[in-house]
């Protein structure tokens, strides 16, 4: 796996603003499908979860998660405040998928018990 998008120019090789704008979106593009990626995971942690042990919400999940990409900013010169609030961001999302997701699942199993009394 590789550190980062495709190779493209480094800054200092852009010229005109179209060659940095050529650059930001070959990255915004790899960015998506990073997210993607990480999104099959989170799709599946919820599958995982749903014996019940486990909620979407695992507070020091989310705290080592945080840590390490803020310990990955500064190695990379990056806000780690600015990675922080991102991460958040998205970590904020995927939990609010995960949760209904489980909520659907438990939901359905509550009707399928249901149904399978009426039917006795």
């Amino acid at each position: 796996m590789s550190d980062g998008p495709a190779p493209g120019r480094a800054p200092k090789e852009c010229f005109e603003m179209s060659d940095v704008r050529d650059e930001i979106d070959r990255i915004d593009l790899a960015l998506v499908d990073l997210i993607a990626q990480r999104f099959t995971y989170v799709d599946r942690a919820w599958q995982l979860k749903q014996d019940g042990t486990e909620g979407a919400v695992v507070p020091w999940r989310i705290q080592q998660v945080i840590d390490k990409v803020k310990v990955r900013a500064e190695e990379k010169d990056v806000s780690p405040a600015l990675i922080e609030a991102l991460w958040r961001q998205m970590i904020g999302w995927f939990i609010q998928y995960e949760e209904e997701r489980l909520r659907q699942h438990f939901e359905g199993q509550g009707n399928n018990s249901g149904a399978a009394a009426k039917k006795q």
